[in-house]
């Protein structure tokens, strides 16, 4: 029951991740001026859910977009300004704090598992590091009290 806990706290995170991301890139991308701001913007945050592929998705698009509009100019600058912010914003602060404190993880740890989770399992290791730090404690808990109870351990 407590992994279904952390599952849905984590869904729960990561749809206020996408949300504010959402508002954040639709309005940055408003600013610029670019045509179809906020559906490029929710598109690009939704797409957060994979890490690597997300984000260069929503910038190659937007930087597409800004260059069709404008031609080469200052607003395909200001949209990699906005994407940097935003990738930095969401890997840094949002995902650490609303992510890994709701399912039990300190921002370090939920850092630490992405990292780990990457190198290891390459880009499924990071898609699903947050997922399998979160039900990790529970098993281990689970398990921990299976072995207090055994015998071995009473000896």
């Amino acid at each position: 029951m407590d992994c279904f806990r952390n599952l849905s706290q984590y869904l729960r995170g990561m749809l206020i991740v996408i949300s504010i991301m959402a508002v954040f890139y639709s309005a940055g991308l408003s600013l610029i001026g670019v045509k179809g701001a906020a559906a490029l913007g929710v598109f690009t945050a939704l797409m957060i859910v994979m890490p690597y592929i997300g984000i260069t998705l929503g910038l190659t698009l937007a930087t597409l977009s800004a260059l069709l509009q404008f031609g080469p100019g200052t607003e395909i600058i200001g949209a990699l300004i906005l994407f940097g912010i935003g990738q930095f914003l969401e890997g840094f602060f949002l995902t650490p704090r609303l992510v890994g404190e709701r399912i039990g993880l300190h921002p370090v740890a939920v850092l630490f598992a992405l990292l780990l989770f990457g190198k290891l399992f390459g880009f499924f290791g990071v898609l699903l590091a947050l997922p399998i730090s979160a039900v990790s404690p529970v098993l281990v808990k689970y398990c921990w009290s299976i072995y207090t109870q055994s015998t071995w351990y009473q000896k």
